[in-house]
């Protein structure tokens, strides 16, 4: 068939320059974490991986709703 195309938008994300509390891992006590900067993960790459699975799971249910679910169970002769 043809290949399906669409287009997907993502927001930035923020950094947030108001202090936040926090846990120190290392020493178990609470910390204060105050974000100097712009540090912006660039998240494109893993919201590739999810469109793509979201993607997969609605063909799956579209073609659930067409043909049903019977081709999922166990054929003739297995167990």
């Amino acid at each position: 068939g043809m290949p399906i195309l669409f287009r997907c938008a993502v927001k930035p994300t923020p950094s947030i320059f108001k202090e936040q509390d926090t846990v120190d891992f290392d020493s178990g006590t609470d910390a204060k974490l105050l974000i100097r900067g712009r540090h912006d993960p660039a998240i494109v790459h893993r919201a590739r991986v999810v469109a793509d699975s979201v993607t997969a799971l609605v063909l799956c249910d579209m073609l659930a709703l067409r043909y049903g679910t019977d081709w999922l169970g166990p054929q003739q002769g297995e167990r």
